[in-house]
């Protein structure tokens, strides 16, 4: 039987969209609206035997792979969003939550798959996977930036295990502050964390991502995707950037200082930003929707959701004056 088709979520990152409705020239915007790092890491030129072959697992990604995840087995997959939509098809159905605000592709692949999926919202404490089979959250959390301490997860991951539950952990934002990160410790039976070479990396384009858990469920995963998951370029530069030590470094401090700076340029405006991680900030406002329709008209795409706003990092010392500037027109 054919499950319920369900809308397509509208995700940030719909500049071209904002340019036609606004009447603004595409050339004219500030995009704060991903939570993608500004600057990527520096991509070389591409051999041209890379783009006629297809992908081979001994192609050395595997090695760089383990390096820089703690020698963690992983398996490469096309974006993230590719394991989002997979994952739910390898288990039975049954009781899901999807600790809210969150990632709305979450939810919509388990509900899809025939799960009982519902949005948990509220506080969070040791007994709240206590009722559901499997429990699914963002950490740091998109859009809030909220960061919940690797000790609650543990306890989180027992608990579920215990009676053969699932803990699912999108890291998509983690890579800059890795010390808050579980994936070590992802061979145990009943955890799955996630990562996305888009947001800390500013690779989005590339589609690849990585999935870490037990053997077993990789390598049912693996068989669901099937051959050739990501294509040879995006495994040619994957493993060039995980390899990039240097780099890595340098990003991790330029984010967590341009956060910093974003999150007392709100606060100056009168827009408070009480919680962010490295690649966002979070404003709590029941006037969302207007705000982002008043940023709009100056040309800067933010994200606006029920609950509040996102803003992604600004670049250049321009794209910092012209946010400060608006703001301040827009509030006044």
């Amino acid at each position: 039987m054919l499950l319920c088709e369900q809308p397509r979520i509208v995700h940030g990152g719909r500049l071209r969209q904002a340019a036609h409705d606004s009447r603004i020239p595409l050339q004219h915007w500030l995009d704060l609206s991903t939570g993608l790092a500004p600057v990527g890491w520096p991509v070389p030129q591409i051999p041209a035997e890379v783009w006629r072959r297809l992908p081979e697992e001994d192609d050395g990604l595997g090695m760089a792979s383990l390096a820089y995840f703690g020698k963690v087995p992983v398996l490469p997959v096309a974006g993230s969003q590719a394991a989002i939509q997979a994952l739910p098809q390898l288990l039975r159905p049954c009781r899901v939550g999807i600790l809210s605000p969150c990632y709305a592709e979450h939810l919509r692949a388990w509900q899809m798959a025939g799960h009982d999926a519902c949005e948990v919202y509220g506080k969070v404490d040791e007994n709240t996977p206590d009722s559901y089979d499997i429990l699914v959250l963002s950490n740091p959390n998109n859009p809030t930036g909220t960061v919940i301490a690797p000790a609650m997860l543990r306890e989180w991951h027992h608990r579920l295990a215990a009676r053969d539950g699932l803990l699912v952990v999108d890291e998509a934002f983690m890579d800059a502050t890795p010390q808050a990160s579980i994936l070590a410790e992802a061979e145990q039976p009943g955890l799955v964390v996630l990562r996305s070479l888009g947001k800390f990396f500013g690779l989005a384009g590339l589609r690849c991502g990585f999935v870490a858990a037990e053997t077993s469920l990789l390598q049912r995963l693996d068989n669901l995707l099937g051959p050739w998951a990501v294509s040879h370029p995006a495994r040619w530069v994957t493993q060039r950037v995980l390899a990039d030590r240097p780099w890595q470094q340098q990003q991790r401090e330029w984010l967590l200082g341009a956060a910093q700076r974003l999150a007392d340029l709100l606060d100056t405006t009168g827009l408070a930003s009480p919680s962010g991680c490295a690649l966002f900030r979070w404003v709590p406002t029941p006037q969302a929707r207007t705000l982002a329709d008043r940023l709009a008209q100056h040309g800067i795409l933010v994200r606006s959701f029920a609950e509040g706003l996102r803003f992604g990092l600004p670049h250049q010392e321009a794209d910092w004056e012209r946010l400060r500037a608006s703001l301040h027109e827009v509030l006044a």
